[in-house]
Order: C-alpha cells, then sequence, then structure tokens
C-alpha cells in the first residue's frame, strides 16, 4: 500500500512536548492511539477536524503540522 500524500511532523512535536505519547495525544483529540499511530505513518489521512486539533494541541497552525504532497 503506498503512502498517502500527507506528512506531517506529529512525531517530531510530540517529542518536543515532552516525550508526549501516542495515547496522550489521542485522549486530547478524541482517537485512539491506533489511529494517531496510522497518522503519523502515513497509512490515514485524518479528518479536517482531527488535523485541526492535533494542530491545536501543538500550539501549530495546519500547515506547521501536516504537508500535502500531489502526485505527479
Amino acid at each position: 500500500m503506498p503512502n498517502l500524500p500527507i506528512s506531517n511532523r506529529i512525531r517530531e512535536l510530540r517529542a518536543q512536548h515532552g516525550e508526549m505519547t501516542q495515547q496522550e495525544l489521542g485522549r486530547l483529540v478524541g482517537v485512539t492511539r491506533q489511529t494517531v499511530n496510522a497518522i503519523e505513518l502515513g497509512k490515514y489521512s485524518p479528518s479536517l477536524e482531527v488535523a485541526f486539533r492535533i494542530a491545536c494541541v501543538f500550539k501549530q497552525p495546519l500547515e506547521a503540522v501536516f504537508h500535502y504532497e500531489p502526485g505527479p
């Protein structure tokens, strides 16, 4: 399965926020740890609402957390 055209900095941002766990981030945004893991690995695209919630947790604009790279 190819990776999605959306990359993110979630793992890096979690580390910068006191080694926040995937479980903690999931609880803060209302998703499971497995969902956070899938988003981090590029196997799942979050809904727009979840993407904004993640950005808000890290006090970052959406485009500082997620990057869209369109294909050919």
